[in-house]
């Protein structure tokens, strides 16, 4: 879910989503392009009561909120101090990039299995969780364009799915790579077999979006071939929305999403909102925009009313107030560490 730093608002039309970049922080880009990654998700865990404060995170719907943890840089926290401290049990890992060919790993240079990420999949679980990986970002080389065929693609996030038995995976739209007509039919493509081959398993999209919703191509495209995935999540930021407010922004946007997705499926407006869902980014975004703890809070009562399949942000990262540390460390807003987090801890589904 998430563009690197300086990305901007350079991305703008990505499979077929008015979109712009959406997760991390533009400066880290020079940093993390020795890896190739950029940006910037057993039985569901139940949750517990957090310590620190924040209000107890319901046993309804723990995987829908699962915000982004990244260890490409950023100095990522212990997932076992955001836990402890907020009751959130889910976290999605980001990023899964092509390392050449059609072959998935982290960053596109970091291994699957006996790396920082399966540690970081190891203590996560260890504390009763889970986590979901994150396909794409912002830069780095997508499967999706790297993989020949649907078939290759599906074998490659299959590869993932089988390296850690994962209930859930995100695909997290950013950059030209997903222009391509082709490209996007073949994400549609492997993204059924997937499903099929899976049954059960939880298939998220996340992309950019505009003000009033985004682009319906993709979601369009989707339906028509048969694909129904769990959750048609829009980041709702570096869309310009400087100066206003951005949980008002957010719900324009995600009623915008909710209407495209009725449209495409049929739905009511129950189950379009039962299939959608909304990745946020706290603080200080790529373009200056603020998103603030209050924000936070009016998203969740929207999504708590609405009834979201999905609730996250880029990222716990950034969920700590600054003191002079390097790219998304911090959100550039006044906070206690993991305010933003405590605050989608609530949501019940």
């Amino acid at each position: 879910m998430r563009g690197v730093l300086g990305a901007g608002a350079a991305a703008a039309l990505v499979l077929g989503l008015t979109s712009t970049p959406a997760t991390g922080t533009v400066a880290a880009n020079a940093q993390i392009n020795s890896t190739g990654a950029a940006h910037q998700k057993s039985a569901a865990p139940t949750g517990g009561a957090p310590t620190g404060g924040g209000a107890p995170l319901q046993a309804a719907a723990p995987i829908a909120v699962a915000p982004y943890i990244y260890n490409g840089w950023g100095s990522p926290p212990s997932p076992t101090t955001v836990m402890n401290a907020t009751g959130v049990k889910w976290f999605t890992l980001a990023f899964v990039l092509s390392n050449g060919y059609c072959n998935p790993q982290w960053d596109g240079g970091r291994p699957l299995v006996g790396g920082v990420d399966q540690r970081t999949v190891n203590t996560v679980r260890a504390a009763g969780g889970d986590i979901i990986p994150s396909f794409g970002g912002w830069s780095g080389n997508k499967l999706e364009s790297s993989c020949g065929s649907a078939d290759e693609l599906a074998a490659a996030y299959q590869k993932v799915i089988n390296a850690y038995g994962l209930k859930a995976i995100d695909i997290d739209i950013e950059a030209a790579a997903y222009d391509s007509p082709t490209v996007q039919q073949r994400t549609v493509d492997a993204l059924k077999t997937v499903k099929a081959k899976n049954p059960g398993i939880k298939v998220f999209v996340t992309f950019g979006t505009a003000q009033n919703g985004p682009d319906g191509g993709l979601i369009r495209r989707a339906a028509t071939a048969g694909l129904t995935v769990d959750s048609w999540t829009i980041m709702p930021f570096n869309f310009g929305g400087n100066g206003q407010n951005m949980g008002t922004l957010t719900v324009r946007a995600a009623e915008g999403l909710k209407n495209t997705v009725k449209s495409a499926y049929g739905y009511t407006d129950d189950q379009a909102y039962r299939h959608t869902g909304i990745s946020s980014m706290n603080g200080i975004t790529d373009v200056n925009e603020t998103i603030t703890v209050a924000d936070f809070r009016t998203i969740l009562a929207y999504a708590q009313q609405r009834h979201l399949a999905r609730l996250t942000f880029w990222s716990v990262n950034r969920d700590r107030p600054c003191t002079g540390g390097g790219a998304d460390t911090c959100s550039g807003v006044a906070q206690q560490p993991w305010d933003f987090t405590r605050v989608f801890a609530q949501y019940n589904g």
